[in-house]
């Protein structure tokens, strides 16, 4: 999430900042939302891609945020 965030900040010329898990629970909502945002569950895609036969072919979101059009500003 905080990668998320910091690509998106970055792009869009945005400040980011860490939140204690108190400052995080008013900022979200709920005290919920803030462990759920701050909960660090990496996930691999290699059971879905061994039982699958999948393979990736796309960008990751990150390569996606830093390299795609949704960031930038449409001309008219």
């Amino acid at each position: 999430m905080k990668s998320i965030a910091e690509t998106i900040a970055r792009h869009l010329d945005l400040p980011t900042v860490s939140l204690t898990p108190e400052e995080a629970a008013t900022h979200f909502v709920s005290p919920f939302m803030a462990i759920a945002y701050g909960f660090d569950g990496p996930v691999s895609s290699s059971y879905a891609q061994e039982l699958l036969g999948w393979t990736p072919t796309h960008s990751t979101l990150l390569e996606d945020l830093e390299h795609g059009d949704y960031l930038t500003t449409p001309t008219t």
